[in-house]
């Protein structure tokens, strides 16, 4: 009967809180109690689409604060609707998103993401992405997402993959399905051990996908950029199997000034 459901969730509500009260969710980033009182905290964990582990409000303002960009190229602007860098220029996507730049704590949260046992930190990255950029990504008409994929023998070394458990997240939270078909082929060099001007070089023709994508929009997800290298190769291989589009979603960008990032 209804009201037994009501009173269900009710009961459920009322122990959920009393055990918040006992012990406090812990923020999965810088690992203070989050107080439940926290309007913003409330609205990221609470809802429908929250990630598995808490966040905080200050640790939410530190990732998610970030200059204006440009949805073409990623690139700060004053403006989103004269990007001088991308103006007239060919793009290496069809759109971008960014949570981000790749500094401060933002750095330190992609950082641990990268290591085992660390899917709740890749998780609260993605829903925040998500719900910053929900209009952008909502009008591109995403159907399917796409992790950048790792070399399967540095996936064994490592043990997890960011840029999968973020294309996870994403998916779920857009209602869209996860598509594994593009993969590395060739075990390159790793990005940020090269100067700039080489990266492309390194990762020509190292994506190959594995099945017809025929009319598809897709959403291409990794977790930080920087030339941009990796996201054009990736999108070379999802055009040549046919997709209509390829957007980009990263959680950090690391700006002209800050060499060290993946891609």
């Amino acid at each position: 009967m209804a009201w037994i459901d009501r009173l269900q969730r009710e009961g459920a509500r009322w122990a959920g809180r009393g055990i918040d009260l006992l012990f406090p969710p812990r923020c999965i980033l810088c690992h203070e109690d989050i107080v439940a009182a926290d309007p913003i905290a409330s609205a990221n964990n609470q809802a429908a689409e929250a990630c598995r582990g808490a966040v905080c409000t200050a640790c939410i303002r530190a990732v998610s604060t970030d200059v204006m960009r440009c949805l073409r190229c990623g690139e700060a602007v004053s403006d989103t609707s004269d990007c001088r860098r991308c103006r007239g220029r060919p793009c290496d996507w069809d759109g971008i998103v960014v949570l981000a730049g790749y500094s401060d704590r933002l750095r330190e949260a992609v950082l641990k993401a990268k290591h085992p046992a660390s899917e709740d930190i890749s998780a609260a990255l993605a829903t925040l992405l998500v719900r910053k950029h929900r209009v952008a990504i909502t009008g591109w008409n995403i159907e399917a997402v796409v992790p950048v994929p790792m070399h399967w023998r540095r996936r064994a070394l490592r043990r997890t993959s960011a840029a999968d458990e973020l294309a996870r997240r994403m998916a779920l939270l857009l209602h869209v399905p996860v598509w594994a078909g593009l993969r590395r082929h060739k075990a390159t060099r790793m990005q940020n051990e090269l100067p700039i001007e080489e990266r492309r070089e390194n990762v020509c023709a190292a994506f190959r996908a594995q099945r017809r994508l025929d009319g598809k929009c897709i959403l291409l997800v990794d977790d930080v950029v920087t030339t941009g290298a990796t996201l054009a190769a990736c999108r070379r291989a999802l055009v040549a199997a046919g997709a209509q589009a390829v957007f980009v979603a990263v959680v950090a960008k690391a700006d002209r000034s800050v060499a060290q990032g993946d891609d």
